[in-house]
């Protein structure tokens, strides 16, 4: 990973502007999971650490703009660019990312980049998707797993598929790994933004329903609930919530398993991505140690 890091900040000193390399070192780097995925699936090759770099780049646009479309006021638990900065630098230091990995991403085979460029246009319709779906209640299940996708699982995938290609393994059976990671990773964090507290998450519990978003948790609450409480929990939609109202949607998620359920189908697409890369006990211990994250 210490390559990755310094071919980071050798494509962010290129850009040549003070103001981008300080905005950057503020943000936190996070897990580095897709650069980790392109690392052991492409170990050898000498261009996995720039590919690696690329896609963090391009992940680290993403959230700037996420972070603008959801005024979120934190990110990893620090104050988001957005918030410090303003709406303007957080959009314009995230469209310098792009570019700039879009640049390097040409140096590459036009099968890597086609992968990685198409998961981009992919990711920015599930961000579209996402916002759209949030004007109203959400109650089905397979539209809101296919924004998932988009917006979430599309690059992981496309990093697992193009380190693949680097590599001459299965690209296929690498894109079902990185996409069914994607997803289980997705719907824990869906989970945790429930059951855990706010310290632990850097931000408010229960914020993506405070948002607008209808994670798979309170699509499975809505379809078990009498039409009466099916009314107070749509009324509770995208508003801030009142302790009562906060701990009843707890109590019925307990009363109809629900956290349970989300967390076996978290379990079952980890279960088919350990299927896909058998062979690899590293990946493998990735999909372990992720799907133990809510417990």
């Amino acid at each position: 990973m210490q390559n990755v890091e310094q071919e980071i900040a050798r494509l962010i000193q290129e850009v040549n502007y003070e103001e981008v390399t300080h905005l950057f070192e503020s943000l936190s780097g996070g897990k580095r999971l897709r650069a980790k995925l392109i690392l052991k699936i492409a170990s050898q090759h000498p261009k996995a650490p720039l590919l690696a770099a690329i896609v963090e780049l391009i992940h680290a646009a993403s959230l700037l703009h996420d972070d603008v479309i959801d005024e979120a006021s934190l990110r990893r638990g620090v104050p988001s660019v957005n918030a410090t900065e303003g709406s303007k630098t957080a959009v314009m230091l995230g469209d310098i990312l792009y570019s700039k990995a879009f640049t390097e991403l040409v140096s590459f085979d036009k099968e890597v980049a086609r992968i990685i460029a198409s998961s981009v246009t992919a990711l920015s319709k599930g961000e579209m998707m996402d916002v759209k779906m949030a004007e109203h209640f959400n109650s089905d299940a397979a539209l809101y797993l296919d924004m998932l996708y988009l917006k979430t699982a599309t690059l992981i995938e496309a990093a697992a598929m193009a380190a693949a290609h680097l590599a001459n393994k299965d690209v296929t059976r690498y894109g079902i790994y990185g996409k069914n990671l994607g997803l289980s990773f997705q719907i824990i964090d869906d989970i945790l933004d429930i059951t855990s507290d706010a310290a632990t998450l850097g931000k408010p519990a229960m914020n993506d329903f405070v948002e607008g978003k209808c994670t798979l948790p309170y699509i499975y609450l809505y379809d078990a609930l009498s039409d009466e409480d099916k009314s107070r929990l749509t009324a509770s939609h995208a508003k801030e919530l009142e302790l009562q109202e906060s701990a009843w949607i707890l109590q019925k998620m307990q009363e109809y398993a629900c956290i349970d359920k989300s967390f076996e189908l978290a379990k079952q697409l980890s279960d088919e991505a350990m299927q896909a890369v058998s062979d690899d006990a590293e990946l493998v211990a990735i999909l372990q140690t992720m799907i133990q994250r809510s417990y």
